[in-house]
């Protein structure tokens, strides 16, 4: 979408998500930071494979890939600003076939986050330096991957503070100051933080928890549901965000509060 230019002469824009951790009726939203940056990372530790039984005539990638893994941790647990919010997560391990054998090379992928670009970068680094010289330790070579399948590392999203007064101003109008609760930043990502990051952008979250429905889960479930009552209040909220800000802002509104609620 950046490089087509359809962002061009474009003055600013908003993102919505549902979220089962807010009641439906209300909005969770915050200016600055709010997700982080996220890369992802493929490596191949390559050793020598041979029988399980006979492990001293082989060099073993499993063993390699396990103190890679628990070295990856240390770069947050030890190196990282505990001030500073960062991630490193494998999530992908790939090695052997038999219980007896002692494959010839191992895969693993993961995901790290912050929410500085200094940190970010420093921790993409310092992943490739573990993986290489842990690899090395234990007699086996490795090949650190940052592109595969060309998936984009993924910027922080920042809210604009501009935008922040004029989603409050708009929120408090349709559904009461009481209905707005404050953001925390979270260490998912989105790809809203590239449009964002090249205009004013703005992205929070409504509400949709039901609590007489029973126990609601979260987005990434194989168990989710959509609460679809949500619907009215995204669809009223968004587009007033859009229509007052062409308009010029909130101030330009000519609908009173109370009839704007009974919209929803």
């Amino acid at each position: 979408m950046l490089d087509t230019g359809i962002l061009e002469n474009v003055d600013a824009i908003f993102g919505l998500h549902v979220s089962s951790k807010y009641p439906i009726g209300t909005v969770a939203a915050r200016p600055g930071p709010i997700l982080a940056a996220n890369g992802f990372f493929d490596a191949v530790i390559k050793g020598k494979g041979g029988h399980a039984a006979i492990p001293q005539t082989s060099i073993d990638p499993i063993l390699a890939a396990s103190n890679i893994i628990i070295s990856l941790q240390h770069l947050i647990s030890r190196e990282a600003d505990p001030l500073d919010s960062q991630v490193v997560t494998v999530g992908k391990f790939q090695g052997g076939a038999a219980f007896n054998v002692i494959p010839d090379s191992v895969a693993i992928g993961g995901t790290f986050r912050a929410f500085s670009k200094d940190s970010f970068r420093q921790l993409k680094q310092r992943i490739e330096e573990v993986i290489i010289r842990q690899a090395a330790v234990h007699r086996c070579n490795a090949t650190v991957d940052f592109e595969a399948d060309y998936r984009p590392f993924y910027p922080v999203t920042i809210n604009s503070n501009r935008l922040h007064d004029h989603f409050q101003t708009v929120a408090e109008n349709m559904l009461g100051s009481k209905s707005i609760i404050e953001l925390q930043p979270t260490m998912g990502a989105e790809d809203f933080g590239f449009l964002a990051e090249a205009i004013p952008g703005y992205f929070y979250f409504v509400g949709m928890r039901n609590d007489s429905e029973g126990q609601s889960v979260s987005g990434h479930s194989p168990d989710f549901k959509v609460n679809e009552n949500v619907l009215q209040y995204g669809a009223a909220l968004h587009a007033s965000l859009a229509v007052t800000h062409l308009l010029g802002g909130p101030a330009t509104l000519s609908v009173q509060k109370e009839s704007l609620r009974d919209e929803l």
